[in-house]
This record gives C-alpha cells, structure tokens and sequence, in this order.
C-alpha cells in the first residue's frame, strides 16, 4: 500500500499520528514567533552561592555567606563567611542535603544549622544555633544580589625565629570601672592589646604560673585593671615565646617588678591522656603563628592551633583554683571544642560569677567527665612539686 500513510494504536483508542507529522507539528511549538521557547524549571540543586542576615538579640545584624560546591569525590563541601566579623572563609565540618533539608555544623564554633528548601528552590528558612537558636533565612545569590566579600587582610609575616623583640612603645592606662569583659592578645598587625587585666594577669602569662604559684604580691596586684596597647620594635608577628618576652621586660621596666625563684609543693591538677586514648584534631594552622584559646561563654572553650602547655596555662589562669600540670607527653599543636557546665569553684581568673546550674536535659557534663568524652584526656588532683614566684618589689606603672 504505497503512498498510504499507515497508523499505530497505542493502548485503548489513542490513535499517534506518522512520525513525520508529528515532528512537525513539534518543530512549529518550538520556533514559532521565530525564537525558541523553553520550559523553565525551578533550580532546586544546593551547589550554589546562599546569603542571608542573621538579627542577634540585643546586637547589630550580621551577614551570613554561604558557598556549597562539591569536591572531586563528589560530596557536599562548604564555605561559611560572616563578612560583618571576618571576611576569612571558614570551612564546613559537615553538611548534608537530603528531601530539602539543609544541615550544616562548624564545630569550632559550636554552631550548627538546619533549614527547608522553598518549592522554587529560591530560599532556605531555618534556624542558626550557636548558645542560643535565631532565625535565618537564605537566598540564592544572583549575580545582581551576590554581596561583596571583603577582601581579607594581608597577613604579617611571622617575626624572624632568633629576634630578641621589646615594646617599643607602651602605654598603659586604668581600666574603665563599668569596662566589661576581658581581653589579652594580638591583633592582626602584632600590636599588643589587652583590657581589664592586673598585674597578676601579667605575670601569670609572663611567666606561665597560677595564682597560688605567685607569693607575696601587693593587694592591688590582683584587683587595679589595666589597659594596655604595645607595639613591638621589630616588624612581625611574634611567637608565644616572644610575646612572653616583650611582657617579661614591660613588667620590670613599667611595673618595676622584682622577684626571686622558688619551689613548693603545692595541690595541683595533672593532665594525662585517659585509657581510651587522645580525641584530639591535629592542626592545620601554621605551627610558627601563635594559637587561639577562647572562650564563647563559661564552660565552652575553643582552641586552635594550640599546644597542651598552653591549654594548662589557660584552664590554670582562668577556669582553676590550682596549678595544672601537663603530663600527656602530646607534642604538637591542636584544634577542639570543649564544652562543659562549670561549677561555682571555677573561673576566678577571669572574675566571673558562675550562674547555678541548670536542669537541662542537653547540658554538658561537669568538667571532669567532659575532659575523657570529649578529648580523651583526664585531669586528677594530686600534690606535686612546681616553681613558684616570690615578689620582692613592685609599682603601679606611671603616667605615660
């Protein structure tokens, strides 16, 4: 039957006309009004560029960046800006995506967040929790909404390994009576800065002791603050080392500051690793560049790129009421997150007033339970053996 178009019967009585035809027929939808007319879907895919303003109670707004990309293996990775702090990046400890739901955790900084993917895959509402659950709403970054990210600054180099630096220039001031916090550190320039801190203070970090290891300071040694901002005379960020060195030689130029060794047996806390071994992340940070110890709120302590001598110092100085003895033999610089509920005996060094605590059922442990949980470390209180630093002389600093 040449020249007689044949039909095909799919199923009950729908009939599809010849191939040809309806090719055709196709041809005509697509390129009619002579441009091409396509179907526009929603663009649910998370590998994107998100933004959305995190409102902190009682503080100002804050912009939150959120860069989701996949690595080589093929899974989810993200890059976390808040461009209102820090325009350095911050990555991801895990994320997931799964039936719209956006999860993501920074451990560092005890934040996590959970949000809903819109229809439209346009928006992700959810809630941010670091200490306290906000709201926060992102959007799909366009190239016409996508906010600038701040260049990062440039980062100093780190001050030659022999160099012998000194304050070249100090001053120091008395604190602001309704001055709140407490601050004791460098800034991004290697100027040295701190608020609110006493002698005591000082000599404790000078000289790596607790309060029970300085003997015979003034009254005043442990209750006139300070502020204090210093710059270096040679060009660099010092080390811990060095830092140590330039307050050394601030407390016997500007406080007058005189003293002799000893020795004592003293109630202490040894730390050692527990049976279960070190839960402890190596750090990636430059081992040369000084470590990060803060507190985000009482009993929840960040460290970066820190050694366990100078996590001891800081539980000593600020959270115990002895010395803490390191006999863990880690050697090394690490990252991790501790987070306990602290009881009304800790945090003297920092002067802060321990709240009673809570009957939550997600509070930390005590700090003692939380150390082998957490880090795989344990701490024991023992008598032993540590210097001591007899005060023979000192002043209060000058006008500058």
């Amino acid at each position: 039957m040449m020249g007689v178009a044949k039909r095909f019967v799919l199923g009950h009585g729908v009939w599809v006309r010849p191939l040809a035809r309806l090719l055709a027929v196709v041809c005509v939808l697509v390129f009619a009004a002579g441009g091409v007319v396509m179907a526009q879907s929603p663009k649910t895919g998370i590998e994107d560029t998100w933004q959305g303003t995190l409102h902190p109670t009682g503080g100002k707004d804050l912009r939150t960046v959120l860069k989701i990309s996949r690595d080589d293996k093929g899974a989810l990775t993200g890059q976390f800006y808040s461009i209102d702090q820090n325009p350095q990046p911050i990555k991801l400890s895990s994320i997931s995506f799964q039936d719209g739901v956006l999860k993501y955790t920074i451990e560092m900084a005890d934040l996590k967040y959970e949000g809903k993917m819109s229809s439209d895959g346009k928006s992700i509402v959810g809630t941010s929790t670091q200490g306290q659950p906000l709201p926060l709403i992102f959007e799909r970054a366009t190239q016409e909404t996508a906010w600038t990210i701040p260049e990062p600054p440039k980062r100093l180099p780190q001050m030659p390994a022999d160099a012998n630096p000194t304050f070249e220039v100090a001053t120091i001031k008395p604190s602001a009576p309704d001055e709140p916090g407490k601050l004791f550190g460098l800034n991004p320039s290697g100027h040295f800065k701190t608020i609110n801190t006493t002698l005591t203070d000082l000599i404790k970090f000078a000289y790596d002791l607790q309060d029970k290891q300085i003997i015979g300071a003034p009254e005043w040694a442990s209750s006139v603050k300070w502020d204090i901002e210093a710059q270096p005379d040679i060009h660099g960020m010092p080390d811990i080392e060095q830092m140590k060195s330039m307050v050394k030689k601030l407390l016997a130029d500007r406080f007058q500051l005189k003293f002799h060794d000893d020795k004592r047996e003293l109630s202490a806390y040894v730390l050692t690793v527990a049976k279960s071994g070190p839960k402890l992340k190596k750090s990636e940070g430059d081992p040369k560049m000084p470590g990060g110890l803060f507190f985000r709120g009482l009993g929840t302590l960040t460290v970066t790129n820190s050694d366990m001598d100078a996590f001891c110092q800081l539980m000593q100085s600020a959270v115990l009421d002895r010395p803490v003895v390191n006999h863990t033999e880690l050697a090394g610089k690490w990252d991790f997150l501790l987070k306990w509920t602290p009881d009304e005996s800790q945090f003297g060094g920092m002067g802060a007033k321990v709240p009673p605590p809570t009957d939550a059922a997600d509070a930390p442990p005590p700090l003692f339970t939380a150390l082998p949980e957490q880090l795989g470390l344990k701490m024991d209180a023992e008598k032993a053996t540590v210097k001591t630093l007899v005060m023979d002389h000192a002043d209060k600093p000058g006008d500058n």
